[in-house]
């Protein structure tokens, strides 16, 4: 490839909203945003322009600035240009599902739910509820005329309960259904999401005589959407490229053991088990064809997500993890459906295994760094004593390294589970989809 390389980017990204609380409708946002980048490579560096207009002359102009952009790159001193590894992936994604759902029908469904929550549960303050879905189109051209059109679609919905605690004080629980396509094609009905608010509801309940957690090291059951933020967040963003280039503490860790032999981790592109993921990735938003990556292989550290420029900076091939979230961002190494792998374990094994510990279901918020330290919000957890589950625990964290946690992991689930909800953060956001089985591990919990 040239260092005269030039690529464009049409980008159509159409997202809608709606939220309601205790019954009353009080958001229904659809917005479109759109427009054409370009992208070129010249004497080692980058140049970037976009507009939101596509048109001939708008088109022509952005070429342009990005051609100037990465010339003006060339000031700051001379830059080894690579040779940027990688095909060009040709083909069109068709879109997925059934269109979108008139805004109509989604209130009418909301304020079912909402009627559905204040009738069948006792002693409830309050609801909020949200749907959202988004549709990303991006067309790429490279320089040498290569065309590929990839698709990006998901929708979710959101319900929270709100009570009292036996102190009077606020208590609230979330719901999340998440999934490909708009929301016509994710299954939100009252008859799907009555026995997930139902277990939800009960959970509210026993958080209202919670205890708190005992401070310090403890034998923890991880539910699927603890160990699947784990994989993104502690050990994902450490195994990005970039951040190693960067100086992430995993760039001297590849043929080492990071992990329990029990793990394995990987970056899926598009299909796990025959079927397609919530956020398949065909091309990436270089035009890279888009492979699976293993991150952690049985324990030991194998390989990392890549774009064309940090493959070439470290002489490996890459993967199709450059990503770019709107119309008007570049593109940058992102992740696509990242997880640890399923193992042999049920739930109620790891349980029964623990004879002082706890089991943590549910998170909020978190965050982890390029050393993986981390450190997530708990929002739901429960006591285990003697291999049986306790009391609720109050809202908690749990942190440490994410090294060390998934060496003193003993049990891996066999059931997956995937979401497709929030974003992800990175300079700009992203949407990715989580997932894995639920994992027995050590990791240290605030409290008293």
């Amino acid at each position: 490839m040239s260092t005269g390389y030039l690529e464009t980017r049409r980008h159509e990204l159409r997202k809608t909203r709606l939220s309601m609380v205790d019954g009353n409708l009080n958001g229904n946002l659809r917005t479109v945003q759109g427009g054409v980048s370009a992208r070129a490579y010249r004497d080692g560096y980058w140049g970037f322009a976009s507009a939101p207009r596509d048109d001939a002359t708008t088109l022509q102009q952005v070429q342009h600035e990005a051609r100037g952009n990465a010339a003006a790159m060339g000031s700051f001193g001379g830059r080894r240009a690579l040779a940027l590894p990688g095909g060009q992936h040709v083909g069109t994604q068709a879109p997925f599902g059934r269109g979108d759902l008139p805004a109509a029908q989604a209130i009418e469904r909301l304020a079912e739910l909402h009627a559905h929550c204040m009738k069948a549960y006792p002693g409830l303050r309050s609801t909020r509820l949200q749907v959202t879905d988004e549709h990303h189109v991006k067309e790429l051209e490279s320089g040498d005329g290569h065309r590929s059109l990839a698709r990006i679609q998901r929708a979710a919905a959101y319900v929270t309960l709100v009570t009292e605690g036996a102190d009077g004080a606020p208590l609230e629980l979330t719901e999340i259904l998440s999934g490909i396509g708009s929301l016509a094609d994710l299954d939100w009905s009252l008859q799907a999401f009555a026995p997930r608010l139902d277990a939800l509801y009960q959970h509210l309940q026993a958080k209202r005589h919670a205890v708190p957690a005992r401070g310090g090291q403890h034998r923890v059951v991880m539910a699927p959407e603890l160990a699947g933020i784990l994989a993104h967040e502690a050990m994902g963003h450490p195994c990005e490229a970039d951040s190693v280039l960067g100086g992430a503490i995993t760039a001297d860790l590849v043929g080492k053991p990071v992990a329990s032999e029990l793990v394995s981790m990987a970056d899926l592109a598009h299909h796990f088990e025959s079927a397609e993921l919530m956020c398949p990735v065909y091309a990436d938003d270089e035009g890279t064809p888009a492979r699976d990556v293993t991150m952690i292989e049985r324990g030991v550290l194998r390989e990392f997500m890549h774009s064309r420029e940090t493959a070439a900076r470290l002489g490996l091939a890459p993967t199709g993890n450059a990503r770019a979230y709107a119309p008007d961002d570049e593109p940058l190494v992102r992740m696509r459906n990242t997880a640890i792998l399923p193992g042999r374990s049920t739930m109620q094994e790891m349980i029964e295994g623990i004879e002082d510990g706890y089991l943590l279901l549910k998170t909020g918020n978190g965050q982890a760094d390029s050393t993986t330290e981390f450190m997530f919000g708990v929002d739901l957890a429960y006591e285990i004593r003697g291999g049986r589950i306790g009391r609720a625990v109050r809202d908690t964290t749990v942190s440490g390294s994410a090294l060390k946690v998934l060496q003193s992991v003993d049990a891996v689930g066999r059931e997956m589970e995937w979401s497709c909800n929030g974003y992800c953060g990175k300079k700009q956001p992203m949407v990715v989809s989580v997932g894995g089985p639920a994992l027995r591990a050590t990791a240290h919990l605030g409290g008293e």
